[in-house]
């Protein structure tokens, strides 16, 4: 049975990080909706978004793994750079977008990680 005395780090589907995580990646796909895009543009935004939501899901469901929350500051680094690397600066909503979401999708994987660090070494000693 697993320890529930540390609060949010090991129950599963509670982490607030995860669920900013989860919003910023559907705010991002649904966002081409009301943003100007071009391909680019629009494909960064649906795929980096929905990665970010599955990465988001990921880590509610399994709140131990150090790997998504990773995956969360990789996105978002993605995120941040994609407007120069696939060319749609042109395009401030959806450069802005990008950018925004990419900083806070950085920020809400960075504070997860104390949480996910602590839930992953307490599963550690479980074994």
């Amino acid at each position: 049975m697993a320890d529930r005395s540390s609060g949010s780090t090991v129950q599963p589907w509670v982490r607030w990080q995860d669920w900013v995580a989860v919003v910023l990646g559907v705010y991002l796909i649904l966002g081409t909706m009301w943003t100007a895009t071009n391909g680019a543009a629009m494909s960064a935004m649906i795929v980096l978004g929905a990665l970010l939501v599955v990465a988001s899901v990921w880590s509610l469901a399994m709140p131990g793994s150090m790997t998504s929350e990773y995956s969360h500051m990789l996105l978002g680094l993605l995120l941040f750079i994609s407007p120069w690397v696939l060319g749609y600066t042109g395009f401030m909503g959806a450069s802005w977008t990008s950018w925004i979401v990419g900083v806070l999708a950085i920020i809400a994987g960075a504070a997860a990680l104390p949480e996910a660090n602590a839930a992953h070494r307490g599963m550690a000693g479980q074994h």
